[in-house]
């Protein structure tokens, strides 16, 4: 897990940025503290503590903490206004990303912005949500839906069930109040209190689509807004559909690695051409079905089909992961001395997964006949075997205890051509097919930079000069593209 700057629960360390009750000019008077120091922490990142109405409908009423940090500009002389970074997810933070990417920034665009991170509600240091979930519930194949190994769903069924009650019972007033168009309400709040007129940011993966659904709220407080790896906006399905599209979009990027592990078969043994490595790579997963090896320190302590197909997923986001991946494949098919995991504990996951969870089920409602969830996993189990019927499985949204409590937002082109999107062509989580779909829904207000490349997450992340050139450009003169471009 990502290590966070910890904010001091001493009210003299921290600043309180009270949003809802100053104006954005008395706002800019807010003095910050310095973070307390931790791994990754970068020096000059400050932090600061955001009140904010946990139900928007009653602004009066209980509020919530925003943990918000920054980064200042070295030029204050050049200086546009703030880049805020929303993270992924759902359930990621957010605090410590000025520490992690103004390693990675250009300086052009560092002179111009204060770089801004947060922890979005109900995660790390701000007002945290939990379900209090069993152990049980969050090992590292439970976080998505995958199936038994003969493919069938009874498991999943009683899974989501036990999840909806546990986050009804203990997820308190906070799980009924995360959702997209309430963290687009934080971000505005964030806004305010640092004293800007409009706001530029930078989403990644389901970062794009809070930041769509920001725009769409609140299109003439925009600035530059850079989207990267671009969830689907679909509003009829909205996080079921990105559910949906693990299916596609590892199979787009499947090749990449099994051209990778094909050109050292000498090494890793897994064959001698990608499609000779996709059958190892099912043939194992198969067989670790029946027999799962031990694996000490995992989670769950053996490495089943399920958990292989996972870690699969998980490799496929970046071209560094590729070793670690035919290791492994390498080691359970020779062996069975299996290298240390890596897997985070199931500790490590309850305040993600309930965030998740409230997210997902919170913008839109997801109920269906239960028995359909068996055909439609036996159709894709058929057709995308790789990911073995997971990404139309059952959820605990099927069984969630709350309506959603406002419509879903239709991401549309009402408002300025201010939005540049980025895209892999080959991303295993936010595939292209997906991303081209945001790309329809802004119409003339964006432009689209498809990145001949795979992986999750474009600008500064895969070394595409010409990708990261037409970002870095944007963000310092502002100008769009006067086409969609190829990279």
């Amino acid at each position: 897990m990502r290590n966070l700057a910890r904010l001091s629960a001493a009210g003299a360390s921290t600043a309180i940025l009270t949003a809802a009750l100053v104006t954005p000019a008395q706002a800019t008077a807010t003095t910050w503290s310095a973070c307390p120091a931790g791994s990754g922490v970068d020096p000059r990142q400050e932090c600061a503590t955001l009140q904010v109405p946990m139900d928007y409908r009653k602004p009066g009423g209980p509020a919530i903490s925003l943990a918000v940090s920054r980064i200042k500009t070295a030029k204050p002389a050049l200086r546009r206004g703030v880049l805020l970074i929303i993270p992924g997810g759902p359930g990621s933070p957010g605090l410590n990303r000025p520490s992690v990417q103004v390693k990675k920034l250009p300086q052009d665009v560092l002179d111009r912005y204060d770089i801004i991170g947060f922890d979005p509600r109900g995660v790390g240091q701000s007002s945290p949500v939990s379900c209090g979930l069993d152990a049980r519930d969050v090992s590292f194949t439970k976080l998505k839906p995958y199936p038994d190994a003969d493919g069938g769903i009874a498991e999943n069924v009683a899974w989501s069930r036990r999840i909806a009650e546990a986050c009804a019972r203990n997820g308190g007033p906070l799980i009924r109040h995360i959702s997209t168009r309430n963290e687009a309400r934080d971000i505005d709040r964030i806004r305010q209190a640092l004293g800007e007129k409009k706001l530029s940011y930078w989403g990644v993966s389901y970062g794009t689509y809070a930041g769509a659904v920001y725009a769409t709220m609140f299109p003439q407080r925009t600035d530059r807004v850079v989207l990267d790896s671009n969830d689907d906006p679909d509003p009829r399905k909205v996080a079921r559909q990105w559910l949906a599209n693990y299916a596609v979009g590892v199979e787009d990027r499947f090749p990449d690695f099994a051209a990778w592990a094909a050109a050292r078969d000498g090494e890793y043994g897994l064959g001698a051409d990608p499609a000779a490595v996709r059958r190892t790579f099912l043939d194992l997963a198969t067989a670790l079905d029946r027999k799962p090896l031990p694996w000490p320190g995992a989670n769950p302590e053996e490495l089943n089909g399920n958990l292989l197909r996972e870690t699969m997923l998980n490799a496929l986001y970046s071209d560094t992961n590729f070793p670690m991946l035919a290791t492994l494949m390498r080691a359970a098919l020779t062996t069975g001395e299996l290298p240390p995991s890596n897997t985070p504990p199931a500790a490590a996951m309850q305040n993600t997964a309930a965030h998740a969870g409230a997210t997902m089920c919170n913008d839109v409602a997801w109920q269906d006949a239960v028995g359909s969830y068996q055909q439609q996993v036996r159709r894709d189990r058929a057709a995308h075997p790789l990911t073995a019927g997971m990404p139309v499985n059952m959820g605990p949204c099927q069984f969630w205890p709350f309506e959603p409590a406002e419509p879903v937002v239709r991401v549309t082109s009402r408002g300025p051509a201010n939005v540049l999107l980025i895209q892999n062509l080959r991303d295993p989580s936010t595939p292209y097919s997906g991303a081209l779909k945001m790309r329809q829904a802004f119409g003339q207000r964006a432009r689209m930079v498809s990145v001949d490349s795979g992986g999750h997450g474009v600008y500064l992340a895969n070394g595409n000069a010409c990708g990261d050139q037409t970002v870095t450009s944007f963000l310092t003169t502002g100008n769009l593209p006067a086409r969609d471009k190829s990279c």
